[in-house]
């Protein structure tokens, strides 16, 4: 079973009163716009909690993610490292995800691509926050990770039929440093991003995926 991701995208220990205005929410997600929209790439440590089924997951790793052209998919590397090595990868045209020690290694074409760390592409800027989360609103009843930081919450209309409602956590410099995702079975994703280092040079080389040897190539959907 696949583990959860993009979409790699993307508020408030400002104590928000009951009397925040609409104005409020432009004036954030503009700004989370304008920051994302300067971002040619993006490296981060993150941590994935997975809730569900009665079960809590949590992996950790390291994340890369380059921005695409026009109409052309972003290339993203996800290497989880704890508590078993894994990896996702997608060059824009293909996305893989593989285990080392496994026989087999999963691929699929990136626009195909069903999985929930798609999303995360927009952390560059592909759209704007208003346009990608439907209804977004702050979020004054959740407690932020860090004092200063706001929370917004949408829902992302390209994936509303699996993510009931998205919470993105936004720190004063705005970036984003915590998505979390409630699905619709119940299941909950959340993504903490720390260490992000932003438009360093990344090797394309660290997007291109070649199954070991003796390894099964499998073409399948890349999801849950």
């Amino acid at each position: 079973m696949m583990i959860k991701f993009f979409t790699a995208s993307l508020l408030v220990a400002i104590t928000l009163s009951a009397g925040a205005t609409t104005e409020d929410v432009h004036s954030v997600a503009a700004a989370v716009d304008e920051h994302y929209n300067h971002l040619r790439s993006l490296q981060a440590e993150f941590t994935e909690v997975y809730r569900g089924s009665g079960m809590e997951r949590t992996e950790s790793g390291t994340v890369w993610l380059v921005k695409g052209g026009l109409k052309k998919p972003g290339k993203m590397r996800w290497e989880y490292r704890s508590p078993r090595e894994k990896l996702f990868v997608s060059d824009g045209k293909d996305a893989w995800f593989y285990v080392p020690g496994d026989r087999q290694a999963r691929k699929t074409e990136a626009r195909k691509l069903d999985d929930i760390r798609s999303p995360l592409a927009f952390l560059l800027g592909k759209s704007k926050l208003e346009k990608e989360l439907q209804g977004l609103s702050l979020a004054p009843d959740v407690t932020p990770l860090a004092a200063g930081d706001v929370v917004l919450r949408g829902v992302p209309q390209a994936l509303a039929d699996r993510i009931s409602e998205i919470l993105l956590e936004v720190t004063p410099e705005h970036r984003i440093t915590r998505i979390v995702m409630d699905e619709v079975d119940g299941s909950v994703t959340e993504y903490r991003f720390s260490d992000q280092k932003e438009n360093e040079a990344i090797p394309d080389e660290r997007f291109h995926f070649g199954p070991p040897p003796g390894t099964e190539t499998v073409e399948s959907e890349l999801g849950h």
